[in-house]
Formats: structure tokens, C-alpha cells, sequence
């Protein structure tokens, strides 16, 4: 067993080819083959002196060329001495695994990295999964736990948190992934909320929705972080400041004169009106039509004269036909019934049964300006936290009048009548007392009543 170097012809750069000779008995083996290195001869003729390393000591170039060919060799020899009948391209194979080892080592860490940064790039991460939690709610691909699909309120709100996390990240030029939301995370986040002056209950929904994508994205199986479960992480939100229309506001906005105003006004009006008296979410009592009015026969019994006996009274049946707005609501899946009011009787009759609809914006607009026509001026006053700092301001009551004041005054009055509060609750669709007490502000409102009823001092 053999193996030995030798150059060929020097060619026009000066330098000659290197070319490998393996020799073998048994298994027989005689092969030649171009190495692909080449060499000055005057430095390949020195090469075993005893001063050539002590000159071209540190020579990278030189040092290389000949730790290359030592590798080879030791290539070669090392599969003969194991007894393999080697044959021209193994020998060239083992060749190139030698003189290519860097140039393939470092194609394998370009490739490695082209791999990484793909896996990097198809990588479900915590604002990916953030917009692609919206894009499914938004086409109906995820619906709520009810089966139903996202609200369009409840779309704004997502892409608004989104939008708030998107600016967030962008002012720290930082990615989070979902095992960067930790208490520090949290506190950064909260900060960064603040100091652009958003209102408490804006922090909380943003809060509240990056909970929500974390609890999806954990259930799914992205990630195991529990951080945004614990107490310290909190989506705090507090009642918004709302208020309810007396009968003697509601008197007043129904006697508003809007005779020289757009029709859009009157509508409005209208539209505002049924939600008082039906005490539904806008987005109900903004699309009532004949389909929704259902009529029922009520049988009472009452007394009358009594013709064959003069001054005595007889019971009798009276059957009457009682309207009823029947209602899906949107945002729960409930049916509900509402008897109508002669209120509500009257302006369903006016647009014979089949409301226009008006969108939410401009009802809420309309009816602001229709409350301040009707001079709606008392003072209320306003608490409110924003960029983590309690505020408290004094608003005219016209300016806090809404869409969603109408559903408030409707069941306040109602509770106001003395009507039973789960009769209350099979018309407004809550769902326990305690939820439609704090709705109302009953408990504030039971308290006043009490005091009126027990003290003369405010007689």
C-alpha cells in the first residue's frame, strides 16, 4: 500500500498541477488522479528541506496546500488499511470531501440558515397569531364560544388592541413571541398605555383581548406560558359613566319641534325612542320591522253590571289582542318578548310597522343634538381615569345621551315602576339580578327610594 504526490507540467500561471498516486496489492489498486491543487515547483522541490518550514512559517496560503494534501492522504490510506477496493471516483470523492470541506461546510451553514430563517419567517408568533386571530374573526372562520359570529363592535375592539400592540412593539423595535408576556411585559405595556393617555376602560379591553389571543393560542397548542392567567395581570376596567333619561326628559326630547331640521333627525328621534320602550341594544332596536311584531290573544277576567240583577256585578271573559315585539338578540342569541307600550304602539304605527334604518353613528348623533334642543342641561358629573391618572369633569346631561342611554332609561324605568326585576330581566335578556341591578344603578336607586319613604325630612 501506497500513496504518493508528484506534479505535472508547469503551466502558464507558473505553478504545476498536483496529482496523487494510490497503490495497492491486495485488493490490486493503481490509480492517478488530479488532485486540483496546483504548486509553485520551486516550493514543492524544497518541501522536505529542514529550513522549508522556517520559511514559510505563518505562509495561511502554503500551510493550507500541504494540511490539505496530508489530508488526503490520510483519507486514502485510511480506507485501505480497512480493506476497501477503492475505485477512481471514491478516490475522487475523497479528494473533493477534502479541498471542498470548507467551501460544503459553509454551504451547509448557508443552508442551515436560509432554513432557519424560513422556519423563522413561517413561525407562529404572538402578533401573527394576534392578526390572524382577527382575520378568522372577521371572515367567520373563528366564532365565538356561543357559535356566533363576532359582533361588529366586538371586530372594532380586536383591531384596536391590535393596533395598540402593533404601535407598541414598533416604539421598542422589538418582536414579542408569547413567551415574552411576562409581569415585566405587562408593566412595560400597561406604561406604554398611559403614557398615551388612554382611558382606563380602553386599557382594559386591550388588556382583556391580548388575554383572550394568549388563552386561544395556549388552547391550540402554541405555547405554554401561563404568566397571563395570574391575578397581577389584570384587564381592569370600571363602569362607564352613563345615565338615564327621566319620563320629564323623555317628555322633552319627544316634544322637541324639529319641523325646520333634516328627516334624519325625527327618525332618530324615533328610533331612540323604541329603544326606550323595548330596553334592547342598538343593535336591535335599530332594525325592527313588521316581522318582529307578533300579536297574541289575553284573556282577563273583569266585572260588569250585572243586568238581571240590578246593583250586583258579574264576572266575565274579555279576550283582548295584545302587539308584541318578538326579538333575536344579536350580540346573546336570545329570544325575547316585549309587550308594547302605547309609546311604542304609536310610532310603530307611524312608519306602518317597518322602521327605516338609520346607521348607529347617525342616530347617535342626531339624538345628542336632538337632547340638546331640548335643553338637557343639568350638570352630571364625570369620573374617569386616564394615562393612569383620575380625572373628574362636569358634562351638560345632553352630552352623555347615546344609543345605548336608550336601553339604560328603559329598564331604570321599568325598575322604577315597581316591575318585578326577573320580569325585567325576560325583556332586557339579562341573565342574573345582580348584572341588571348594577346596569341600572338599582342599588343607589333603592336606597333614595327608601329614604323618600321613610323620613319626612324630605317631604
Amino acid at each position: 500500500m501506497s500513496t504518493i504526490y508528484y506534479i505535472g507540467p508547469v503551466l502558464k500561471d507558473g505553478n504545476a498541477g498536483i496529482f496523487i498516486r494510490v497503490q495497492n496489492k491486495e485488493p490490486k489498486i493503481d490509480i492517478k488522479k488530479k488532485t486540483g491543487l496546483s504548486v509553485n515547483p520551486r516550493v514543492w522541490d524544497k518541501r522536505n528541506s529542514k529550513t522549508f518550514w522556517d520559511k514559510y512559517k505563518g505562509n495561511t496560503e502554503i500551510e493550507k496546500l500541504f494540511e490539505q494534501l496530508k489530508n488526503i492522504r490520510n483519507s486514502v490510506e485510511g480506507q485501505l488499511a480497512l480493506g476497501k477496493a477503492l475505485k477512481s471516483e471514491d478516490v475522487q470523492k475523497l479528494i473533493e470531501d477534502v479541498i471542498y470541506k470548507e467551501a460544503k461546510e459553509e454551504e451547509q451553514r448557508r443552508k442551515e440558515e436560509l432554513l432557519r430563517m424560513k422556519l423563522e419567517a413561517e413561525k407562529m408568533t404572538l402578533v401573527k397569531y394576534f392578526q390572524k386571530f382577527y382575520d378568522d374573526a372577521e371572515s367567520g372562520r373563528r366564532v365565538t364560544v356561543k357559535g356566533t359570529r363576532y359582533t361588529h363592535g366586538s371586530l372594532t375592539s380586536i383591531k384596536q388592541a391590535l393596533n395598540h400592540f402593533l404601535d407598541f412593539e414598533g416604539s421598542l423595535k422589538k418582536k414579542h413571541d408569547f413567551n415574552d408576556v411576562n409581569m415585566d411585559f405587562y408593566n412595560d405595556y400597561m406604561t406604554y398605555l398611559n403614557n398615551h393617555n388612554y382611558r382606563l376602560n380602553t386599557i382594559g379591553k386591550n388588556i382583556c383581548w391580548l388575554k383572550a389571543v394568549m388563552s386561544m393560542a395556549e388552547t391550540e397548542g402554541y405555547h405554554h406560558s401561563a404568566i397571563y392567567k395570574d391575578k397581577r395581570f389584570k384587564d381592569t376596567r370600571v363602569e362607564a359613566d352613563s345615565i338615564y333619561l327621566t319620563k320629564e326628559d323623555l317628555d322633552a326630547i319627544r316634544d322637541v319641534d324639529l319641523s325646520g331640521e333634516q328627516p334624519g333627525y325625527t327618525l332618530a328621534r324615533d328610533i331612540f325612542l323604541i329603544g326606550v320602550w323595548t330596553a334592547q341594544r342598538v343593535s336591535d332596536y335599530n332594525n325592527l320591522d313588521s316581522k318582529n311584531v307578533k300579536e297574541y290573544n289575553v284573556r282577563t277576567i273583569e266585572d260588569v253590571d250585572d243586568p238581571d240583577n240590578p246593583g250586583k256585578t258579574k264576572a266575565i271573559v274579555v279576550e283582548k289582542t295584545k302587539k308584541v315585539i318578538e326579538i333575536v338578540q344579536k350580540k346573546t342569541g336570545a329570544k325575547v318578548y316585549i309587550p308594547c307600550s302605547s309609546e311604542l304602539l304609536q310610532i310603530l304605527e307611524k312608519y306602518d310597522f317597518n322602521v327605516p334604518h338609520l346607521s348607529d353613528q347617525k342616530v347617535n348623533d342626531y339624538i345628542k343634538e336632538v337632547a340638546k334642543m331640548a335643553k338637557l342641561e343639568d350638570e352630571i358629573r364625570v369620573e374617569y381615569v386616564k394615562g393612569g391618572q383620575k380625572h373628574v369633569d362636569f358634562v351638560p346631561k345632553w352630552k352623555m345621551v347615546h344609543t345605548h342611554t336608550a336601553r339604560r332609561t328603559g329598564a331604570t324605568l321599568m325598575y322604577l315602576s315597581g316591575m318585578d326585576i326577573y320580569d325585567i330581566m325576560k325583556i332586557t335578556g339579562h341573565t342574573t339580578p345582580l348584572t341588571l341591578k348594577r346596569y341600572i344603578k338599582a342599588e343607589e336607586l333603592e336606597v333614595v327610594q327608601k329614604m323618600v319613604q321613610q323620613y319626612d325630612y324630605f317631604d
